[in-house]
């Protein structure tokens, strides 16, 4: 059902019902799109949007974020979850500085080059930042794809979903770009995984899926690994210690943290093993600095 139309429709709809969210405002520059396309990974909007704007407040450009430690990056990133991301962020800030000028490159393939930034996040900043044809293909628009195209519940992400998607874009450039964060919109508020709200749905009459009675799932849904317990838990305290320190602190601090030395050891090696922490001669811990040979631009 590939109906050149279903990005006409969508677009018409979110032109109505699309969410005011602070990265899609006029003005935003390309480097706040980024900001924005990596703090979303993994992690609701809600969370998102007071994290977003502390942080170009803070580091309104690539260039005031290279500047500063990357420890500092991963203080500021808080509780929002894969603290390497501020990691990852604060590497392509420095690459933008030191190859690109201060300035985002434009396309994908110079995107791609960036610490960090995967195929994903290439193709989004690509659409969304700079208006360009280039399918943008996370949970949400796959659901949608799976749904109103193909007739099934819903699909993993996989590679050949980007030729699917590039195949209902318009061919214009900006009405693409709109297509794109409208079929992303529809998935993240209407063609929900639990609870999709069909009634409301423009495309409704011709979503291939309801056609079909609303067939379930073929593979069962795999649970989400709890959080209590966990090396992820330990490490969240372990990184929650040192982003309230002024400075590095003692061992023993850290250790109050968890009462199982074996997985607080074990948990504490890991963020060492992921640069978000650094282990000081003198046998305290601290967030990571720039290394001496950095260059910060």
């Amino acid at each position: 059902m590939d109906d050149p139309t279903l990005a006409a429709a969508l677009s018409d709809w979110y032109a109505g019902a699309a969410r005011d969210l602070p990265w899609r405002r006029p003005g935003t520059s390309p480097y706040a799109v980024l900001v924005s396309e990596v703090m979303l990974q993994q992690t609701p909007v809600a969370r998102v949007v007071p994290a977003y704007a502390a942080w170009l407040e803070r580091w309104p450009t690539a260039a005031a974020l290279a500047a500063d430690e990357p420890g500092e990056a991963v203080r500021m990133w808080g509780r929002l979850g894969y603290p390497r991301r501020a990691l990852r962020l604060h590497a392509a800030a420095c690459a933008v500085v030191a190859e690109h000028g201060g300035e985002l490159p434009r396309t994908v393939p110079e995107l791609l080059t960036l610490p960090g930034v995967g195929a994903y996040t290439a193709r989004a900043v690509a659409a969304f930042a700079f208006r360009q044809r280039a399918p943008v293909v996370d949970t949400n628009v796959r659901r949608v794809v799976a749904r109103v195209v193909e007739g099934v519940a819903d699909a993993a992400v996989t590679a050949r979903d980007l030729a699917l998607v590039e195949a209902l874009l318009p061919q214009d450039p900006e009405a693409a770009a709109v297509a794109s964060i409208a079929f992303m919109e529809l998935g993240a508020v209407v063609c929900t995984a639990r609870a999709p709200r069909c009634p409301v749905c423009p495309v409704a009459d011709r979503c291939a899926w309801t056609l079909a009675g609303q067939p379930p799932l073929e593979a069962p849904v795999k649970r989400p690994q709890g959080y209590a317990g966990t090396d992820r838990q330990v490490r969240g305290r372990l990184l929650g210690v040192l982003r309230d320190a002024d400075g590095p602190v003692e061992a023993d601090l850290l250790a109050q943290v968890w009462d199982e030395p074996v997985q607080r050891a074990r948990a504490l090696d890991g963020l060492v093993a992921d640069g978000l922490v650094d282990p000081l001669p003198d046998g305290r811990y601290g967030l990571p600095r720039r290394a001496p040979s950095a260059v910060s631009g």
